[in-house]
């Protein structure tokens, strides 16, 4: 159902898609607990962004970022109102974790809030093997993020 792809961002339904994930990001937590890039940070190099499809129309995006040349981190994730609970957020879970396998990363990490907005993702996240562990890379502690990695 869902067509994943690698995306340069140029598109105007992905650039909404990131409007509104920055926005929705911001209203649930202070900017100092945000994570989320903006465009200009998610065209540097070494991430890579998809985007999943079902025909002509966005089901959502999902990031890698390479932090070294064995650890990988997952950005960006988020799904199209439409999209959620039809498995595109699985959908380009589980293409990261392939693609980030096959360029020979050994582990990936991910950031995410605690609020229960962001239950219904982590709960994605441990489905597929993710752990919870400490802050990785230049996080800190912050009591309104989760810190997840799993072994590829």
């Amino acid at each position: 159902m869902w067509h994943i792809r690698p995306d340069d961002l140029t598109g105007e339904a992905i650039r909404a898609l990131v409007a509104e994930h920055l926005s929705h990001m911001h209203s649930l937590s202070p900017a100092e607990s945000v994570h989320a890039l903006d465009l200009t940070a998610m065209r540097k190099p070494g991430l890579t962004m998809f985007t999943a499809w079902n025909g002509t129309v966005l089901g959502g995006m999902a990031a890698l970022q390479r932090l070294d040349t064995r650890h990988g981190e997952l950005k960006s994730m988020r799904t199209t109102a439409a999209a959620r609970g039809r498995g595109a957020g699985r959908a380009l879970l589980q293409h990261v974790v392939n693609h980030a396998r096959t360029e020979g990363l050994a582990s990936l990490s991910l950031e995410t809030g605690t609020e229960n907005e962001f239950a219904p993702a982590r709960a994605l996240y441990v489905s597929e093997g993710f752990v919870e562990c400490g802050p990785f890379a230049d996080y800190a502690e912050d009591p309104l993020s989760v810190f997840m990695t799993r072994a590829l």
